[in-house]
């Protein structure tokens, strides 16, 4: 199926890409794979309590998951390995320590450019 939607986009890489993702999900007959993982059941009770919230299940979550991966050739966000700040930064947040309280958002950005 062709859409109509060429006036939309000025460049071809993402009419390219609204193609593949229509091919991908709206295939007639389409047949569809299982995925299997193991997760701590924690972070999925909590993962899927946001998805509720949200409006989607942990199937379409999945699905849209993979497709940004085709789209994007790889993982839709940077992975990395967080480095002695940032981890320092963690710890000290969880311990309570070196915290810093706003009473707004305002009061948070103006303590930035001090």
């Amino acid at each position: 199926m062709q859409l109509k939607y060429s006036v939309l986009f000025n460049n071809t890489v993402e009419k390219e890409k609204l193609d593949a993702v229509w091919r991908l999900q709206h295939i007639s007959g389409m047949k569809t794979a299982a995925v299997h993982s193991r997760i701590q059941p924690e972070i999925k009770e909590q993962a899927e309590s946001i998805l509720h919230r949200l409006g989607l299940s942990p199937t379409e979550a999945i699905r849209i998951f993979y497709t940004q991966i085709t789209l994007k050739r790889g993982l839709p966000f940077e992975v990395a390995i967080p480095n002695a700040t940032t981890r320092k930064a963690l710890e000290d947040s969880e311990k309570g320590i070196n915290l810093t309280s706003f009473n707004s958002v305002d009061e948070l950005f103006e303590s930035w450019d001090k």
